[in-house]
């Protein structure tokens, strides 16, 4: 009698779906549907084993993304806490260079606080005390997020699944140390070509970004992956993000750290 042949693994069938859609910029329908409703663990697993291959095909992680740091987007989604994902070194994109579009799917633009770090966070019991030791300095950052879900058509296993839905990052050029600003306090403002798509401040963050870098921190002990002295952390939106098309310039200022830009190709 012939075996039945084996159910294909839901994981990778997941991560698979996902990675061709990265592969070939087009948008790819859910993963939900894949796996168990609520199942968060299996789409943080759908993200590592992309993670996995992404790492053995060269790419090079710098550092990690706090994703869902604004309660209401948490309520929409149905989850009480955020998300991360991974930061790879070909992510990033230097201050006012110039973005090509074939890079994006479905991109957004979000203001945030970055921090970089100079120690190991590695210990199983982190404080804040430990993170504000550990942090060299902080930049004023742009992340360009984006999804492979079609039509951003995502619920919070969608979004884990595909890291977060990451896509590109801008990093400010003038480091500033933690003493010399109150996170918190912060005010942020995004302006495209000088017009003003959003503003917000360090509080809309987990009610400071250092408060979501903490998550992070412990998450990633937790998970066996412990941020690393270089690392990067982008710490979550300051406020709403804003759609972004060719032709766009984003400018974000950030009270006490300065301004960032990204210059969107035709």
């Amino acid at each position: 009698m012939a075996k039945k042949p084996a159910k294909p693994d839901p994981i990778k069938t997941a991560a698979t779906r996902i990675r061709r859609a990265a592969a070939s910029g087009k948008p790819c329908k859910p993963i939900r549907d894949l796996i168990k409703k609520g199942d968060l663990d299996a789409a943080y697993a759908i993200q590592q084993a992309n993670t996995d291959i992404w790492i053995k095909e060269g790419r090079r992680p710098v550092g990690r993304k706090v994703g869902l740091t604004a309660k209401s987007v948490q309520a929409q989604l149905g989850v009480d806490q955020p998300d991360f994902g991974i930061l790879y070194a070909d992510m990033e994109v230097v201050d006012s260079d110039e973005v090509d579009p074939s890079r994006l799917m479905q991109p957004k633009v979000e203001g945030e606080i970055a921090l970089v770090l100079d120690d190991d966070l590695v210990d199983d019991q982190l404080t804040l005390v430990d993170l504000i030791d550990s942090v060299a300095y902080a930049l004023p950052a742009i992340e360009i997020v984006g999804s492979r879900i079609a039509n951003w058509d995502i619920t919070i296993l969608d979004t884990i699944a595909d890291n977060a839905s990451s896509g590109l990052y801008v990093l400010g050029t003038r480091p500033v140390g933690l003493h010399e600003i109150d996170l918190r306090m912060c005010g942020m403002v995004m302006e495209n070509k000088g017009d003003q798509v959003s503003i917000g401040a360090g509080a809309a963050c987990l009610g400071n970004p250092l408060n979501a870098a903490l998550w992070l921190a412990r998450k990633m002990v937790d998970v066996g992956m412990p941020l690393l002295a270089g690392d990067t952390i982008m710490t979550g939106a300051l406020g709403p993000m804003a759609p972004v098309n060719p032709g766009d310039v984003i400018e974000v200022r950030i009270s006490g750290l300065g301004s960032v830009r990204a210059v969107f190709g035709q």
